[in-house]
């Protein structure tokens, strides 16, 4: 984690711009620029992530820890493991 909160794994929700109100996946951050890059496994594939400065993020709370690990070590994640697991988030959260 780094000095603004957000580490890779964290659920943040989107809080300005056209996909305001959306809730994406932080795969990569970039905090001496103010970026965090963000995926859904829907729209924002992880092959192609979301640049979004860090003040239009909001941190919801929740971590996807096995998709965490699996970043931060270099494993292969699917698009579909993102999607399944930000779906259960929204199920559990609504």
């Amino acid at each position: 984690m780094n000095d603004n909160g957000l580490a890779i794994g964290n659920v943040v929700l989107s809080t300005k711009g056209r996909d305001k109100g959306t809730y994406f996946a932080v795969v990569g951050v970039d905090a001496k620029n103010g970026y965090v890059y963000l995926a859904d496994g829907g729209a924002r594939k992880l092959n192609a992530p979301k640049k979004k400065n860090i003040k239009h993020v909001s941190f919801s709370g929740t971590t996807l820890d096995a998709i965490a690990l699996k970043l931060e070590t270099d494993k292969k994640v699917f698009d579909s493991e993102v999607k399944s697991a930000l779906r259960q988030f929204n199920q559990q959260n609504n």
